[in-house]
């Protein structure tokens, strides 16, 4: 029969009682306590649902070790070769500090700083989701009005008035006719599409585009240039495609166009139409914007047009095809949300200096 001491026993008990952590240690615990008990091999195994052979291994080797024989043997195989602290010092190395004559760390450089393989730092870097090498833009709004206007755009797309149309309305100004010198390769198993690095300019086209916010319909309109003029013949089409029982809200950015005297007497004309500007830099807010991102991309990035007509003519049809099967934008974060982001990014950037 096993014997256990008054303190091996309460020790036992209490590695028995581990509800989530070290379970085998707990397992092994329960095992002895019970052989201890007078139980055999047999028993002990169908009590605790596990292998007579378990139950043979572990009394033995309590036997021979006593509560230490509970205890993990060390494992085989190589240890760490990474130290925890020599984690630490790359992390903080990358985060607060740049190499000498260099703007950013490459895995060459934090190798030769810290003495690890670049693969080791690749490595650590993946594990932190570090990407040294890579940095995005960003332009912070000078607008003293930034937060009347965030919480006024971002009111009309949550919560548009009712009545009304909500109408995000820009110009993609200098839309270029492009043709490649040569045709392009077409894409083949193995090969993507190939396209010559040279072009010859056959002129420029402007479109004006008015998105709507309610069921992603675009109302466009051609021209050659995008003068206050042409502004204005856009709003009179808009005029006359919006149902005139409806109040109309355009959201537009601040170009000089859009708040020209000409296009005040307008609105003051036309009593139905408001105005409602984002703040200076902060394009990201009109969703108008997105749809030629789109645009860009199934169109213009590698299409070729000979003459400004052929350019004009694949816009229309391109707007015509989005209309056919338009798609909203869905907004989703409230004014509160995007200014206490911004307000997280500028404390960065403040501390940033110091």
């Amino acid at each position: 029969m096993l014997e256990l001491a008054d303190e091996e026993r309460e020790q036992l008990q209490r590695w028995a009682r581990r509800a989530r952590s070290a379970q085998s240690l707990a397992l092994r615990s329960r095992i002895v306590l019970a052989c201890a008990d007078g139980a055999d091999n047999k028993s002990v195994a169908a009590q605790l649902g596990c292998a007579q052979a378990t139950v043979g291994k572990w009394r033995r080797r309590f036997v021979e070790l006593r509560l230490e024989g509970l205890q993990d043997e060390p494992r085989p195989g190589r240890p760490p070769s990474v130290a925890i602290g020599q984690v630490e010092d790359v992390i903080v190395a990358t985060l607060e500090s740049t190499p000498r004559n260099a703007t950013h760390w490459s895995r060459a450089k934090m190798a030769e700083r810290t003495g690890l393989s670049k693969s080791t730092i690749g490595r650590i870097w993946k594990a932190f989701d570090l990407k040294p090498h890579r940095a995005d833009t960003f332009k912070l709004s000078n607008d003293p009005l930034f937060v009347e206007k965030v919480v006024d755009v971002v009111g009309l797309y949550l919560n548009p008035p009712e009545g009304a149309v909500v109408l995000c309305v820009d110009e993609k100004s200098q839309v270029q006719a492009l043709a490649r010198s040569q045709p392009a390769f077409p894409m083949m198993p193995g090969m993507p599409e190939r396209r010559t690095h040279d072009y010859v300019r056959h002129g420029t086209t402007t479109l004006f585009a008015a998105f709507d916010t309610a069921d992603g319909t675009v109302i466009t309109s051609v021209h050659r240039r995008h003068r206050t003029i042409e502004f204005k013949k856009f709003l009179a089409k808009i005029d006359a495609q919006v149902p005139a029982d409806l109040d109309v809200h355009l959201v537009c950015d601040n170009y000089g166009t859009h708040k020209s005297p000409a296009i005040k007497s307008w609105l003051d004309a036309h009593p139905r139409f408001h105005m409602h500007f984002t703040p200076t830099y902060s394009s990201w807010l009109n969703q108008v914007e997105r749809w030629f991102a789109y645009l860009t991309a199934d169109l213009l990035i590698r299409g070729d047009h000979r003459s400004v007509q052929a350019l004009e003519a694949d816009l229309r049809a391109w707007s015509a095809d989005w209309n056919a099967d338009p798609k909203p934008f869905v907004w989703t974060k409230p004014a509160e949300q995007i200014l206490e982001r911004l307000g997280r990014l500028i404390t960065r950037i403040s501390g940033a200096g110091h």
